[in-house]
C-alpha cells in the first residue's frame, strides 16, 4: 500500500508538471550528459554552447537494471555456515529522473530511486541546480567567466574522482562496463556547493559540503568537507584522447561521521555474498568502507582512448585523520576495454581491483582483490546487455575471526540495463 501511494503521488506530480511544461523529448537540454551510449566517456559536462534555449522544458527519463546471478562463495569460519547461494534473478532496481531546463543556462536534475537493494520503497536520491550562464541576473552577467565556469549546488553526489562517472547509480548502470562498482566505492550525496572551471583543456574543481548524509538542525555536528580536482583532458586527434585527473577529499575533525565510502544507500551490486545463516550479511557487501570518522583521501585517474581501445585507472589513498589511532588504505584499479562494431556497440574487457591497508596502526592488514572479465552489447543506444565472470578474495589477519576470513566468491553475472 505504501509503494502504491508513493507511485500515485509521483504520477500525479508528473501529470501536473506536464500540464504546464513544454515537454518535448526532441528538444535537447543545455550542458547535459546524454543518456545512453551517447553519454559514454563524458565526465564533467562541456561548456560548448551548442543548444539553443527554446524556453522552459522538462525531460522525464528512467533507468532499469536486472541481474541474473550465478555465484558461489566460501570461507574458513567454523560454526556459522554461509547461506546456500543458488542461480536466480536479483531484485530489479529502477530510477525516475527529472531534468528541467529552467532558464537559459540553468538546469535542474532530480533522481528518485523507485526500488533499490537497500530500500525497496521509493525515495529521493538527490538533486542539484546547475548554472552555466547567469543571464537570469542580467543578460551577459559575468559572461566571460561563465564561458568556462559551471556552478552546481544541491543535495547530490560530489565531483570527487573520475570513477563516479563510470559507476552504477542504482539502476543507472549504462555507463558502467561491468556489473559491480569499485571495492572502495567513493560516492556520497551531501549538501554541496561546487565550482568547475574548464579553461581550454584543463579541469579545475573546488567544492565544499557539511559532510552529512542525513540532515538535521540539532546542534552538535560542525563538520565540514572540502574537495577538489585538477586535471587535463584533450582529444589529441581523431584517434587518440588523453585525460589525467587528481582529486582530493578532506573532512574535518569536528565531523561525527564520514560517508565518502558509505554514502550510496542503494546497496552493493552482488547479492548475499558471504552472508551467514545465523548473522546474515550486509546490503553493502562486497564493497569495503574503512569507516574513518574523518580522513583525507586522494584519487588519481588516467584515461586513454585510442580508436576502440580504452584504458581507465584508479589509484587512491585514504588516511585516518586521527593520528593517534592511525590507519589507512590504498586502492588500485586497472580497467581495459576494446569497443568494436560499426558504432562500437560491442565491447570486451577486464578490470582488476585491489584494496589493502589497516583500520588503525595497531590493526592487522586486510587485503581484498577482485577480477572482472566480460563484455557487453548495446542493442540500441538505450539498451545494454552485460555478461561477466567475477571473482573476489579476502586475505590478511585483518579479517581473522570474521565471516570474511579466507573468504572468496566467484561465478557468472548477467545484467540487463535500460536507460532513457
Amino acid at each position: 500500500m505504501k509503494n502504491f501511494k508513493i507511485t500515485f503521488i509521483i504520477l500525479f506530480l508528473l501529470s501536473s508538471i506536464m500540464g504546464f511544461a513544454q515537454v518535448d523529448p526532441r528538444t535537447p537540454l543545455q550542458f547535459y550528459r546524454p543518456v545512453g551510449k551517447a553519454g559514454l566517456n563524458i565526465f564533467e559536462t562541456k561548456k560548448a554552447d551548442t543548444v539553443l534555449y527554446r524556453g522552459f522544458n522538462v525531460r522525464v527519463g528512467g533507468d532499469f537494471a536486472l541481474q541474473f546471478q550465478g555465484l558461489s562463495h566460501e570461507n574458513s569460519i567454523v560454526g556459522d555456515p554461509l547461506v546456500d547461494l543458488g542461480s536466480n534473478f536479483n531484485l530489479p532496481t529502477a530510477n525516475l529522473n527529472i531534468e528541467a531546463q529552467l532558464a537559459d543556462g540553468m538546469r535542474m536534475h532530480l533522481r528518485t530511486y523507485l526500488s533499490s537493494r537497500h530500500h525497496t520503497e521509493a525515495y529521493v536520491k538527490g538533486g542539484y541546480l546547475q548554472f552555466d550562464k547567469l543571464d537570469f541576473i542580467q543578460e551577459g552577467f559575468l559572461s566571460g567567466l561563465m564561458e568556462m565556469a559551471t556552478i552546481r549546488v544541491g543535495m547530490d553526489q560530489i565531483n570527487y574522482g573520475d570513477a563516479q562517472f563510470r559507476r552504477s547509480d542504482n539502476a543507472m548502470a549504462i555507463y558502467n562496463p561491468f556489473v559491480g562498482n569499485y571495492i572502495m566505492d567513493a560516492f556520497t550525496t551531501e549538501p554541496f556547493f561546487e565550482l568547475t572551471l574548464l579553461p581550454s583543456d584543463w579541469i579545475i574543481v573546488a567544492g565544499v559540503t557539511n559532510g552529512r548524509l542525513n540532515q538535521s538542525p540539532i546542534k552538535g555536528d560542525n563538520g565540514m568537507v572540502i574537495f577538489g580536482k585538477l586535471g587535463w583532458d584533450k582529444q589529441i586527434n581523431d584517434d587518440l584522447r588523453l585525460r589525467l585527473t587528481g582529486s582530493m577529499y578532506s573532512s574535518s575533525k569536528e565531523s561525527t561521521r564520514d560517508y565518502i565510502y558509505g554514502g550510496d544507500r542503494a546497496g552493493g551490486r552482488y547479492y548475499s555474498l558471504l552472508a551467514t545463516a545465523a548473522n546474515g550479511g550486509s546490503d553493502f557487501d562486497p564493497r569495503f568502507n574503512p569507516r574513518f570518522g574523518y580522513h583525507t583521501a586522494f584519487q588519481i585517474n588516467p584515461f586513454v582512448k585510442y580508436n576502440g581501445l580504452e584504458f581507465f585507472g584508479v589509484f587512491e589513498v585514504t588516511n585516518n585523520g586521527d593520528d593517534a589511532v592511525g590507519g589507512g588504505f590504498t586502492q588500485v584499479g586497472l580497467e581495459a576495454l576494446y569497443r568494436f562494431g560499426a558504432t562500437e556497440q560491442w565491447y570486451l574487457g577486464g578490470r582488476y581491483n585491489t584494496v589493502s591497508g589497516e583500520t588503525s596502526d595497531a590493526a592487522a592488514t586486510s587485503d581484498i582483490s577482485r577480477l572482472n572479465l566480460g563484455g557487453g552489447w548495446f542493442m540500441t543506444n538505450n539498451v545494454l546487455m552485460k555478461l561477466e565472470y567475477v571473482t573476489q578474495e579476502y586475505s590478511g589477519e585483518g579479517f581473522a575471526n570474521t565471516r570474511f576470513q579466507d573468504g572468496k566468491f566467484n561465478g557468472i553475472v548477467l545484467e540487463a540495463v535500460i536507460g532513457f
